[in-house]
């Protein structure tokens, strides 16, 4: 391996052991339901993130979800946002997840909501819990993090770019996608200039979103102008093939916060009173898929493993093959695996998956055509014979 690119893979240690990466999930949990299809006696294993999709899933009324991540700081978010689900009112709970901010913010943490928390979560908080104060530069939860840092640095450049950021404000005011197929080429020609192109061609940039070297290289390998090409193809998309009207991933990055009207399904009012209710359904664990099913074996129903094998084709093969063993080690017959990978084609599976697991591509292309984030090359749902 060349030393640049052990320096790269350091940095992006270094950045994501030490931070809170994701402040809200980057897969649409819309498409995650449909492929899915949970049911009263599912057991679902999934990677955290920021835990939004979890709670989704319970709307379908799964029996248990457990929710596994290498990094601490994903489960305290989770931890947070079941407390908050629990013991603040609707009004308190938008206000902190929905804005991003609340002038309560500490009181009603220290109140409320840390005595709910695993110590490990209190330790957490009790230094972070000034993201939702709105005091500052950043002003929302949802410009902290490494992501979130992104999006902020992102907002700044916009700031400065004023007509460009009141196009895109009347971009995502379009009512149809044939008022954004309209908008849309405006924008993107002031979004692909030589600075832009260099930035996110940055290592430094693209670990800021969670893009490990192992996916950046999948870009350079594939479009000429590296990552920018491929965020173009993403965001053409998006934009130009997918009502806008409810796409609150884009927009909370864009605002800082949530609408009543666009945002994930645990914030609205009519779900509040039934994921109270199963909360309890919910077990996270700080540690790795690997380990969780050694831990904790099976049988599961579903598992949910983001994009995370990218990484581990790349940078550990053999912990590829360890982690399929124990996750067909613990599945039964019928149990479905949803993943996603910034390759077009997934070429890494090992032989024993492609011996035991159909893989339904014409469901998850379909699915992957609705899909409102849009950031990923494929989108694949295995069920285990």
């Amino acid at each position: 391996m060349k030393k640049t690119d052990l320096i790269k893979d350091w940095a992006f240690r270094r950045m994501h052991k030490g931070n809170l990466v994701y402040n809200t999930c980057w897969e649409d949990p819309r498409c995650d339901r449909q492929l899915l299809q949970l049911e009263s006696d599912s057991r679902v294993v999934m990677i955290t993130s920021a835990g939004c999709n979890a709670l989704e899933y319970l709307l379908d009324d799964p029996a248990r979800i457990h929710c596994v991540d290498v990094n601490y700081r994903q489960n305290a978010l989770l931890e947070l946002k079941l407390a908050a689900l629990q013991f603040l009112d609707h009004s308190d709970l938008f206000r902190l997840f929905g804005e991003g901010r609340h002038p309560q913010a500490e009181a009603l943490y220290r109140d409320l909501l840390r005595p709910q928390l695993p110590p490990y979560a209190q330790r957490y908080w009790d230094r972070k819990i000034y993201y939702f104060s709105g005091k500052g530069k950043r002003g929302s939860f949802y410009y902290y993090g490494t992501s979130g840092s992104f999006a902020w640095m992102a907002g700044r450049y916009l700031q400065l770019r004023r007509s460009l950021r009141r196009q895109i404000g009347q971009l995502f005011a379009a009512r149809t996608i044939a008022e954004q197929r309209a908008l849309y080429p405006a924008i993107e020609a002031q979004l692909t200039g030589r600075l832009v192109r260099w930035i996110l061609n940055r290592h430094l940039v693209m670990s800021l979103v969670g893009v490990p070297r192992s996916q950046q290289e999948l870009f350079m390998q594939k479009y000429e102008q590296g990552a920018l090409g491929y965020i173009q193809e993403c965001l053409r998309q998006v934009f130009c093939e997918r009502p806008l009207h409810d796409n609150y991933f884009w927009r909370v990055y864009l605002e800082g916060s949530y609408q009543p009207a666009c945002c994930p399904a645990y914030l609205e009012p009519d779900n509040q009173p039934v994921l109270r209710a199963r909360v309890d359904r919910i077990h996270t664990h700080s540690t790795t898929l690997a380990d969780f099913l050694r831990e904790h074996p099976g049988p599961y129903s579903h598992f949910v493993l983001l994009d995370h094998q990218d990484w581990l084709a790349a940078n550990d093969p053999e912990g590829l093959k360890e982690e399929w063993r124990l996750i067909l080690k613990n599945s039964r017959p019928g149990t479905r695996i949803l993943l996603r990978s910034a390759a077009a084609e997934v070429d890494f599976f090992p032989d024993l998956v492609r011996e035991r697991v159909q893989f339904d591509r014409e469901l998850a292309a379909l699915s992957q055509s609705a899909d409102r984030v849009g950031t990923y090359a494929s989108t694949y749902l295995g069920i285990v014979s």
